[in-house]
């Protein structure tokens, strides 16, 4: 077999092997052989890994797959599936709930079982173990490692994110139709056209989309509803992330939220903590199980790509605007601000939106951001009214209560006595973006400009967002004369430039009024990132052509 630095190497982009050179060679401290104990998705058991055990025994570490209690019977590879539900007696079984700590409990056993412990809690000298949680079963894995600390040698987060102590499982599932599904003791597992709720099933061969249609098993309620709970005693674990391009996540795009300083992230720039990629769908294991095989044995080895942090990334001095502008009178009312031009009869208003997730005890929050008062600040200067709001994006299920927040910013705004009411522009950024979706769908006569700064057009595979509210492609094609001014960035990430490009698509084949303002140097961010000459134009242009639309007559010459 290849040596897994070099053929995890061919299977994922991003990942320079400058960044990695040296990492895997002294780094895990210890000589006792790996192994991987691997904990499954939501509605799957250990047979979902068979093939990439395979993989891992030929290279010589050792795999156990766990099968979580109440998910059904063992049916992985006998050679490396550890029953972990069995443990539970038949009384406990047949009257006490299947929780999430039941399935922590699971790994737990499997964990015990495989390092007898030596001195105090601490691992015996025999085993080297790496806790491998994909989706869902990063939750268990966690519980687990935060019980055994000195057990488990390293931690690997398989397409998923991170959970803190009091998050339950569904704040972090894909699938954002959960909560309405949750009505009894199971889940019922998917049908085989809603798969794609649990993310990209980019690469998956057709017989394995069969399997995990067939072999789907419900999954217990209470799983998905109990909360977390986490000491912090295993915060000194080595981790490292797997990221699956296909589904919507990348090195680049998490040092994008460490550049911009969001704080989910930044502890994410610890030496201690690897990225990889693959360039795949949130199944690696049924799409890319040698690739997957190999990423996993470099791991162990401690290699992997270390973040850039934010000093060492950031172009502009933090706290500031790319353009200078001077602070105008400013009221509050509830989550909306209005930044007042000088003129006190009515006229038009911007209303910025932002993007999101954003943590919802996060400081300052976006309204008070440099960005968001640069905009406000910025319209205000040019005669209108300067709109912000802290809308209520704080997870993956936060885009229908965002859209309520928007919505009633806008009749708040529009019913202020200094805005003239019947023109009204909307500015969205970022992950913003999808928000414009219904706004383009049937534009009210009022609203006279829509905007758009490096947005995200469609929804990442990884957002479980099915509804068709939040896709600006498709409601594009009922916006009729509606402008639109489009700032696109030549640094985007790729995974949202494609969403850009199917908009762009959508525009000329409905003969939409786009424009679209390119700055081919800046990232996504700029406001925050780079402050060049081409972001100052870039923004003069987009403000400029906004504002333009909002003329009593629509305008047609510069200001």
């Amino acid at each position: 077999m290849t040596s897994s630095t070099g053929a995890a190497a061919e299977g994922r982009a991003g990942t320079a092997a400058g960044d990695r050179a040296g990492a895997a060679a002294g780094a895990r401290g210890s000589a006792a052989p790996t192994v991987f104990v691997l904990v499954p998705e939501i509605h799957t058991g250990a047979w979902v890994w068979d093939e990439l055990a395979v993989r891992l025994r030929e290279s010589g570490a050792g795999v156990w797959a766990v099968e979580l209690s109440g998910t059904g019977a063992a049916d992985g590879d006998a050679g490396s599936t550890f029953v972990a539900g069995s443990t539970r007696t038949a009384d406990a079984a047949a009257t006490t709930p299947v929780d999430l700590e039941t399935h922590i409990a699971d790994v737990l056993a499997a964990v015990d079982a495989l390092t007898p412990p030596g001195d105090g809690d601490a691992a015996g000298p025999d085993q080297y173990l790496v806790l491998v949680g994909h989706g869902y079963g990063i939750h268990p894995a966690l519980g687990a490692a935060d019980r055994r600390p000195g057990r488990v040698a390293r931690i690997v987060h398989l397409d998923t994110g991170s959970p803190q102590d009091g998050d339950p499982p569904l704040a972090l599932g894909a699938d954002q139709t959960l909560r309405e599904r949750l009505t009894g003791p199971h889940l019922p597992p998917p049908a085989a056209g809603d798969l794609q709720r649990w993310g990209s099933l980019d690469g998956v061969p057709a017989d394995a989309l069969a399997l995990l249609t067939s072999r789907a098993v419900p999954q217990p309620t209470a799983t998905l509803t109990q909360p977390l709970r986490l000491t912090g005693a295993a915060a000194g674990v080595p981790s490292t992330g797997v990221l699956c391009t296909a589904n919507g996540t990348s090195i680049a795009l998490v040092e994008l939220l460490v550049g911009m300083g969001d704080p989910r992230v930044l502890p994410l720039v610890d030496r201690r903590v690897r990225f990889f990629e693959l360039a795949t769908g949130h199944w690696p294991m049924l799409s890319r199980p040698a690739e997957l095989a190999a990423v996993l044995l470099e791991a162990a080895e401690g290699g992997g790509q270390r973040l850039t942090p934010r000093a060492e990334g950031a172009a502009a001095p933090p706290g500031t605007f790319p353009l200078d502008v001077a602070e105008r009178p400013r009221e509050r009312h509830g989550r909306v601000d209005l930044h007042l031009p000088e003129d006190e009869q009515p006229v038009p208003a911007v209303v910025f939106v932002h993007g999101g997730p954003v943590p919802a005890d996060g400081r300052p929050t976006p309204r008070d951001s440099s960005t968001f008062l640069g905009y406000a600040r910025y319209a205000a200067s040019l005669g209108a009214v300067g709109v912000t709001l802290d809308h209520r994006l704080h997870d993956l299920s936060g885009f229908e209560r965002a859209a309520e927040d928007v919505a009633a910013a806008v009749d708040l705004v529009r019913g202020h006595p200094r805005v003239d009411a019947d023109r009204v522009a909307l500015w969205f950024l970022s992950g913003g973006g999808v928000l414009s979706a219904e706004w383009l769908a049937a534009p009210p006569k009022w609203l006279r400009c829509v905007a758009l700064t490096y947005p995200v057009l469609a929804p990442l595979p990884n957002w479980g967002l099915a509804a068709d509210r939040f896709r600006p492609a498709e409601a594009l094609r009922g916006a009729g004369s509606l402008p639109v001014v489009l700032t696109r960035v030549g640094q985007e990430l790729p995974e949202i430039a494609a969403t850009v490009e199917e908009f762009l698509t959508a525009a000329k084949e409905c003969a939409a009024d786009v424009e679209v303002v390119d700055v081919p140097d800046a990232r996504h961010g700029f406001e925050t990132l780079d402050h060049t000459d081409g972001t100052r134009a870039a923004l003069r242009r987009a403000m400029t052509s906004v504002l333009r639309r909002l003329e009593p007559h629509g305008g047609s010459g510069e200001r």
